[in-house]
């Protein structure tokens, strides 16, 4: 049985004057996010809470799955992703109404990277350019692609990677929550082992720090609270640009003595 132990943090950052960013915990449902908005003075903060929130609500209520859905090669049902991919445009929907109801919020959106556990598998979902890191055997594998319009011209091999870092439309983003009336949601599915260390986080921590930067910190051997910490604190000192959101969770292996000790309500919360 795994064990999930998790901190998160965010912080405004040296330079903008209120925090768009936020983000949501929930242990007992196993359940991750992370949202960076967008729009400035047109309430981003507006759309992020909403997106997480509408997010976490849909994710806590009930299990009411399909299950005609289809099964992976090694037996593993996509229901859980499928509705988790689900709560994104339903999010998506509430940060659109939203704007409906206010004009005011008109040109709000938001990012969003989430993850939830289930059965030892993990579900990543994405949309924008918020992150998502595993550093396994010390090894940091990025599991998820910006959606940016620069990311876009890497891959299609127009720009290089060193171009990229310092063209001048790097932060437009290609998708959000309240842009388009649809939205296109990437989501994949990996095994959790034990050790795994996994990172959500707004772009305010990728654009001050290097993969290998964030390497270096997820590496040392500290509490996750003071990792958190340190990671803040390293995108502050490299100038603090833009709000600046981690979400760290780790994953672990119980001994049979520690399943044997468990409560019944912390057997349900680990499931």
């Amino acid at each position: 049985m795994m064990r999930v132990r998790s901190h998160g943090l965010t912080d405004t950052g040296l330079l903008r004057t209120h925090n768009e960013d936020y983000l949501g915990v929930d242990d007992g449902k196993r359940v991750y996010l992370v949202a960076d908005g967008m729009g400035g003075h047109n309430h981003g903060e507006v759309a992020s809470r909403i997106a997480v929130e509408s997010i976490r609500a849909f994710m806590a209520n009930g299990d009411d799955l399909d299950h005609t859905l289809s099964v992976t090669s090694d037996g593993t049902l996509r229901r859980h992703s499928s509705r988790f991919k689900r709560s994104i445009h339903i999010a998506h929907n509430e940060v659109l109404e939203a704007i409906e109801e206010d004009g005011s919020l008109l040109g709000m959106g938001t990012t969003v990277v989430g993850a939830m556990l289930r059965d030892e598998v993990a579900a990543i979902v994405h949309v924008g350019d918020s992150r998502a890191y595993r550093l396994r055997g010390g090894h940091l594998e990025l599991m998820t692609q910006d959606h940016t319009w620069v990311n876009e011209q890497v891959v299609a091999g127009y720009l290089s990677e060193e171009q990229a870092k310092s063209h001048p439309l790097k932060n437009v983003v290609t998708r959000a929550l309240g842009g388009d009336s649809d939205v296109l949601v990437d989501v994949s599915e990996t095994r959790v082992k034990d050790g795994d260390l996994y990172l959500l986080c707004s772009d305010g921590l990728t654009t001050m720090l290097s993969d290998q930067d964030i390497h270096r910190i997820l590496s040392v051997d500290a509490p996750l609270e003071d990792v958190c910490r340190r990671l803040v604190e390293e995108a502050n000192a490299r100038g603090g640009f833009d709000n600046v959101t981690v979400l760290l969770f780790r994953v672990e292996q119980m001994d049979d003595a520690e399943e044997e000790t468990m409560t019944t309500r912390d057997i349900i919360d680990t499931l």
